[in-house]
C-alpha cells in the first residue's frame, strides 16, 4: 500500500493551505497510515512515491520507453481535469455554471471542472498497444474481475486509442519527478504513481522475484489507468502485464454518492469507535459487493452486526460453553455410536442418534474451508462470509434441535450423545474463528483462544473438522477449554448510546 504524492493537484492544494508539498504529503501520508493501522490493516510495504527507491524506479522505467521507442514529444491540447490529473475527451464532458455563474465544462463522471491546456509534451505511442492489450484480455479472461469491468475495458479496446500526453511543463508542475535529461519538463503524475506497484519489489534489479505475479487491488474509477495504461506501459517497457486486477466498486450513503459539499461522508475512525473494529470491518467485508456499489447506513450496521456476530456466533459460543451445560469446562469426546459414518445418510437410519439433517450440516461445514478459500482467492470476501454466517445458523438450529440441556447426565448412554452434541459445536466454531481471522482478528482470536486453540493449531492447511467422525485422532478432545471472557462480541445499541458501549469495551 502507499500515497501517490505527486502532480499539480498536490500542488495546488499545498499552496491554498499555505504550506509546502513536501509538508502537506508527509502529514496526509501519515495520517493514511494511521488509519490502515487502527483498522488493523497490515502490510508488507508502505511505498510513498516521494521516496527515493520509487523516484530511481521512475527514471529508469523512463529510460526503457525512451530506449524502446515509445516516447515522442509532440504538441498536446484539450481539456484536463486537475483534480483527475488527466485529460478527457469532449465526450465526457458537460456544460455547467462555476460558483460565480459562468459557463464551464464539468466531468460527467465526477463533476469536477476542466480547463483548455496547450502544451509541447513527452506523447507515448499508447495507439500501437490496442492490438497487444485485446490479446493479452482474450488469452487471460480472468487478468480483470469481477467480469463486469473486463468487459468494459473491451469496450474500451474496441475504441480509438489516442497516444497519452505523458508529461507536463515544468515551469506549470513542479511538484514530481522531472523528465531525465529533460529538465523543461515533469513526469506525468500517473506515470510515476503506476511504477510504485514495481518498486516495492526492488525494480529494476530484484523485480524478477516477484513480477508479474502481482495482483493489484483498485477503485473502479482508476480502471483505465490501471486496465489500458499500465499494462500498455509495461509491453513498451519490456515487462508483462500484472497477473490480475481486481476492482472494486463505492460506498454510496442513503443511495448518494459520498461528497464533501453534501457532507455525507462517513468518517471511519468515528465508525471503529461506535461499532468495533471488528463490527465495522466485517459489515464491509459482509456487505461490499465488488461488482456494483453498496449502499451504506447505520441501521444496517447495527442489524447486521447484531445477528451475525452478537447473536449468532457469539450466542452459540456461550451456550455451548456453559457451565450448566459442560460442567467440565473441557472439549468434550465424540461418540462413534452416537453419530456413526455413513456413505449415505438419506438410507434408512442406523443405530446412532444424529438425524439425515445433522449429516447434512456436519457435511456442509466440512466443505466450508475449501470454499472460503477459494471465495477469498477470487476476492468475493462476502460470498465467503455469507457461507460462513449460513453455516452459524445451521450449527445453532443443529444445538436448539437436540436441546442438550434437557438431556439426563446420569444416564451414561445420554452423556455420550451430550458430549458429542458440544463436540460437534465446538469443532464448528473451531472452524469458524480459523476463517474469521482475516477479518474480525480480534474476535476470532478470543474465540480461538476460549476453545483453547493454539497460535499453531489456527491456519488454513491444517484446517481438518471433526477428525473424529473419520476415525482419526482429535488433539483438542478432553482439553481444558481457555479461560471464559465473557461475552464474545457486545451487541450494538440503535440509538445514539452505542458508541459509548464500544468506548467502554
Amino acid at each position: 500500500s502507499g500515497t501517490d504524492e505527486h502532480g499539480l493537484k498536490i500542488q495546488q492544494a499545498a499552496a491554498a493551505a499555505g504550506t509546502s508539498p513536501p509538508e502537506l504529503c508527509e502529514r496526509v501520508s501519515g495520517l493514511f497510515r494511521q488509519a490502515l493501522t487502527q483498522a488493523a490493516v497490515s502490510f508488507t510495504d508502505f511505498i510513498r512515491t516521494s521516496d527515493p527507491r520509487h523516484q530511481r524506479a521512475v527514471r529508469h522505467f523512463w529510460g526503457a520507453l525512451r530506449d524502446g521507442g515509445a516516447l515522442y514529444k509532440g504538441c498536446y491540447e484539450g481539456w484536463y481535469c486537475t483534480p483527475e490529473e488527466c485529460f478527457l475527451p469532449e465526450s465526457q464532458l458537460a456544460e455547467r455554471r462555476d460558483a460565480q455563474g459562468r459557463p464551464c465544462k464539468v466531468s460527467v463522471e465526477t463533476g469536477h471542472q476542466v480547463h483548455w491546456t496547450k502544451e509541447e509534451n513527452y506523447m507515448f505511442r499508447l495507439s500501437v498497444f490496442r492490438d497487444p492489450l485485446r490479446n493479452w484480455l482474450r488469452d487471460n479472461p480472468h487478468a480483470i474481475s469481477p467480469d463486469p469491468f473486463y468487459q468494459r475495458v473491451l469496450r474500451w479496446l474496441e475504441e480509438d486509442l489516442p497516444d497519452l500526453s505523458v508529461s507536463r511543463e515544468r515551469s506549470r508542475l513542479q511538484w514530481g519527478i522531472p523528465v531525465p535529461s529533460d529538465s523543461t519538463q515533469t513526469i506525468y503524475v500517473w506515470v510515476d504513481a503506476l511504477v510504485n506497484y514495481l518498486s516495492v519489489v526492488g525494480y529494476p534489479e530484484t523485480h524478477g522475484e516477484w513480477w508479474p505475479a502481482a495482483h493489484h487491488v483498485v477503485g473502479k474509477d482508476i480502471l483505465k489507468f490501471h486496465a489500458v495504461y499500465w499494462p500498455a506501459l509495461l509491453m513498451a517497457a519490456g515487462l508483462p502485464p500484472p497477473e490480475r486486477i481486481f476492482v472494486h466498486s463505492h460506498w454510496t450513503v442513503r443511495g448518494q454518492k459520498m461528497s464533501k459539499s453534501l457532507g455525507n461522508v462517513i468518517d471511519p475512525f468515528a465508525c471503529i469507535g461506535r461499532y468495533t473494529l471488528d463490527g465495522f470491518r466485517y459489515f464491509l467485508l459482509r456487505q461490499g459487493v465488488p461488482e456494483r456499489d453498496c449502499d451504506y447506513y447505520d441501521e444496517k450496521v447495527v442489524k447486521l452486526v447484531n445477528s451475525e456476530l452478537a447473536d449468532a456466533l457469539g450466542g452459540l459460543l456461550n451456550r455451548s460453553t456453559a457451565l450448566s451445560i459442560n460442567p467440565s469446562n473441557t472439549y468434550p469426546c465424540f461418540s462413534e455410536s452416537c453419530f456413526p459414518k455413513v456413505l449415505d445418510y438419506r438410507e434408512p437410519k442406523g443405530t446412532g442418534r444424529a438425524s439425515a439433517e445433522d449429516y447434512e450440516f456436519v457435511a456442509s461445514v466440512a466443505s466450508l474451508p475449501l470454499q472460503v478459500a477459494s471465495y477469498f482467492e477470487g476476492f468475493q470476501i462476502y460470498k465467503a462470509l455469507e457461507c460462513i454466517a449460513l453455516c452459524v445458523r445451521q450449527t445453532n438450529s443443529f444445538f436448539q434441535r437436540h436441546r442438550p440441556w434437557k438431556l439426563d447426565r446420569k444416564d451414561p448412554a445420554e452423556q455420550l450423545w451430550l458430549d458429542t452434541i458440544i463436540h460437534v459445536t465446538l469443532e464448528c466454531l473451531r472452524v469458524y474463528g480459523t476463517l474469521l481471522q482475516p477479518v474480525i482478528p480480534h474476535t476470532a482470536d478470543k474465540l480461538l483462544s476460549r476453545l483453547a486453540v493454539e497460535p499453531e493449531e489456527r491456519g488454513l492447511s491444517s484446517l481438518t473438522f471433526l477428525p473424529r467422525y473419520n476415525g482419526k485422532p482429535c488433539p483438542f478432545e478432553g482439553r481444558q477449554l481457555g479461560p471464559d471472557t465473557g461475552v464474545l462480541f457486545h451487541r450494538l445499541e440503535k440509538s445514539g448510546q452505542h458508541w459509548i458501549e464500544a468506548k467502554k469495551l
